[in-house]
């Protein structure tokens, strides 16, 4: 059980077949930019959910990182693209959400994108997505000084705090890694069927 665990974490990601899946999308620059700004604008239609359907909008809002995955893995600078985009977006839609999408969903979008792509196994996608969005959640909270995690979370730095934060930040990040690669072997069928 053990060894399978390890196994599992271990084992080298399917490699990205750019001749096939991405390539298609990335071989004509108009297509290109339109499945960029179709990604940005459903990235910032789901973080919007939130503050447009309070309840079940909250859960859509959890959507937001998906389609960031998506442009970061055609290429970086298209998940920045994206990513930059969504900002825009949401600046006119829906304000609030702007303290907390560069910094959590969008941030761990373009993290996950970039490490799917150029990592060798499971475990370094999770590590530094998760570093990558622990890092953005303390940045609102010990230097932007903004409650994103309630009352209850101090704003001063806790080293304790920060430690159950980071490894919520893992347990998210490994949730989001098998998201974003069962969604990539979706997409792999669905253009070989092609």
């Amino acid at each position: 059980m053990r060894d399978q665990f390890l196994n599992y974490w271990a084992k080298p990601l399917p490699r990205m077949e750019s001749a096939s899946l991405l390539a298609r999308v990335g071989a004509n620059q108009t297509k290109t930019l339109v499945t960029i700004a179709f990604l940005g604008a459903l990235t910032a239609l789901f973080q919007s959910a939130g503050g447009f359907f309070p309840g079940p909008g909250y859960l859509l809002s959890l959507l937001s990182t998906a389609p960031v995955v998506l442009a970061a893995l055609i290429s970086f600078r298209s998940g920045l693209t994206a990513y930059a985009l969504s900002i825009v977006l949401l600046l006119l839609i829906q304000p609030s959400e702007l303290i907390v999408f560069p910094f959590t969903t969008g941030l761990l979008g373009l993290a996950l994108g970039f490490s799917i792509a150029r990592s060798k196994n499971r475990i370094q996608v999770v590590l530094f997505s998760a570093l990558a969005l622990w890092t953005g959640i303390a940045l609102v909270l010990y230097a932007l000084h903004f409650p994103l995690l309630g009352p209850s979370v101090a704003l001063s730095f806790d080293i304790a705090a920060a430690t159950y934060i980071f490894l919520f930040s893992l347990l998210y990040s490994a949730i989001w890694t098998e998201i974003s690669l069962r969604l990539l072997a979706r997409l792999r069928k669905s253009v070989h069927g092609l």
